[in-house]
């Protein structure tokens, strides 16, 4: 018995620790409080309490802003971090993911986003607009997707549990629209009887995450500006020289780069438009225009 009491007590006033799981996109080096602690994807057990957070991203191909932020870590609680990075803080998104103890049969969520009030539908039934708090949701795997006029699209999984307020608190990144030049109308009677070329397309094939991400640049470095589903076509605009990632137009007036990998070409890229500026043509003169008609010398006298 005292040898058990002697554990009991060990365990009873052994301080709980705080769990912390960073990852990123592209891979970061870690800072905590000033100090140098790894790269993602980084987990670690440490004392409870506020701490700073930088990740400053490895990019060798584009610079790329780096993330600071004040983290709460909680006894017995493992916070989750994510970090989409992006040219500039605008153009990054991310989420911090926490637990909170309530009441033991409570199970409670709550989403804060940046910037506020943005759309969010939850498991795509209940929508709602943030800040959203709820204790109707049962324990276990939901979908989070949130959205807003200006930025891309974020879909996020949470697991709550009983007993514990999931708070998570989702950044958006500024999307980028670009708009498609529409083609110069063709001269009539320039290319008559020409044969148009069938447009090209892409057809999306599967992934193991059951999407496929369109990014900015044809890179896995670009920031996503949206996702395709597998078995989806879309117009097919370019091909990237250097890493052969197809350019898509996946919603009206957007577009965007995906991988070549996960993705088949259904048709050729058209062949490139002549050039329909005309130079001015010159047309020749009648002949009797050209010819001068001497005038009569005058007189004398008249």
């Amino acid at each position: 018995m005292l040898v058990g009491l002697i554990f009991f007590a060990i365990g009873f006033l052994r301080p709980r620790v705080a769990g912390i799981y960073i990852e990123s996109n592209p891979a970061s080096t870690v800072i905590i409080d000033g100090l140098q602690v790894g790269r993602t994807p980084y987990e670690d057990a440490r004392k409870p309490g506020e701490v700073v957070i930088k990740l400053v991203p490895e990019s060798f191909q584009m610079p790329l802003a780096p993330y600071e932020a004040k983290v709460n870590l909680l006894p017995g609680v493992k916070t989750v971090i994510k970090r989409e990075f992006g040219a500039t803080d605008e153009d990054s998104s991310g989420e911090i993911i926490s637990f909170e103890k309530v009441s033991r049969d409570e199970t409670s969520l709550a989403v804060v986003s940046v910037p506020d009030s943005t759309r969010l539908i939850i498991d795509g039934r209940e929508r709602a607009f943030t800040p959203h708090k709820t204790s109707s949701i049962l324990p276990g795997t939901h979908t989070l997707a949130l959205s807003a006029d200006g930025y891309s699209e974020k879909v996020v999984e949470v697991k709550t549990h009983e007993g514990y307020k999931l708070t998570a608190i989702i950044k958006l990144a500024k999307s980028l629209e670009e708009v498609t030049p529409s083609p110069l109308p063709t001269p009539t009677g320039v290319f008559e009887g020409a044969s148009e070329e069938p447009q090209a397309e892409i057809e999306i094939m599967s992934t193991d995450t059951g999407f496929l991400r369109v990014r900015r640049e044809p890179s896995t470095l670009g920031v996503e500006v949206g996702r395709v589903e597998p078995g989806q076509k879309y117009p097919l605009l370019e091909i990237d020289a250097k890493t052969g990632w197809y350019k898509i137009e996946f919603e009206e007036r957007k577009v965007g780069w995906i991988s070549n990998q996960y993705a088949k070409r259904i048709g050729n890229l058209p062949s490139p438009t002549p050039s329909t500026k005309v130079s001015p043509a010159i047309s020749p003169l009648p002949s009797s225009a050209l010819r001068v008609t001497p005038r009569p010398t005058p007189k004398p006298g008249l």
